[in-house]
Formats: structure tokens, C-alpha cells, sequence
């Protein structure tokens, strides 16, 4: 077996280091980076809520607008942590993959 083959009872690392064509090491910082990132757009949420809703029920509207807008900010703050954790080149890569999959371009 070479080193791009992975058995088939190996581990989520394993699979995960062979789809991203990375050690795992790396795998674990990568999942590191997104679970930053998730963190810190859940704690941005509540503020940003407050200020445009208050203290009151939010409208349906804001609700759709800010699912809408929370793309590019989380893709921005992806981005910064990659930066951060030294994995800029990767998620810089995963970035472009995933807006050719939403815009349709190949």
C-alpha cells in the first residue's frame, strides 16, 4: 500500500488528511481553525442581533438578511484564523474551491 491509499477501517484523520492531501497534524490545526471560526461568528451573532433588533422578537427579515451576510463574514474570519494558525495557503485554496461551487464556475 502506498502512501495515498488509507485502509478502509481508518480513523476520520486518516480520511480527512488524504481528502485535503495533508499530514495529520495539520488535519487537527485545520479543525482547529473552523472551530474558531464557528465560535467567534456564535458570539458576534448576539451583539449584532441586539443592536438591530433590541431587545424585541427580531423580524423574519433580519433573520433571512443575516444567514445571507453571515457568509462572506465567516469565509473573512476563516481566513484570519488560517492566517493566525499559519494554514493561510490552505484555506485561502478551500476558499476559492467553495465560491467556484456556489457561483458555478469551473
Amino acid at each position: 500500500m502506498d502512501n495515498t491509499e488509507v485502509p478502509q477501517n481508518s480513523g476520520l484523520m486518516a480520511r480527512l488528511a488524504k481528502r485535503w492531501n495533508v499530514t495529520p497534524a495539520r488535519v487537527i490545526i485545520i479543525l482547529l481553525v473552523f472551530a474558531c471560526t464557528g465560535t467567534t461568528v456564535l458570539f458576534l451573532k448576539r451583539p449584532v442581533v441586539a443592536f438591530f433588533a433590541g431587545d424585541g422578537e427580531q423580524p423574519v427579515l433580519f433573520g433571512i438578511l443575516y444567514y445571507i451576510l453571515i457568509l462572506p463574514v465567516y469565509n473573512a474570519i476563516l481566513l484570519l484564523y488560517g492566517f493566525l494558525f499559519g494554514q493561510f495557503k490552505f484555506f485561502w485554496e478551500f476558499e476559492k474551491r467553495f465560491f467556484k461551487r456556489i457561483t458555478g464556475r469551473s
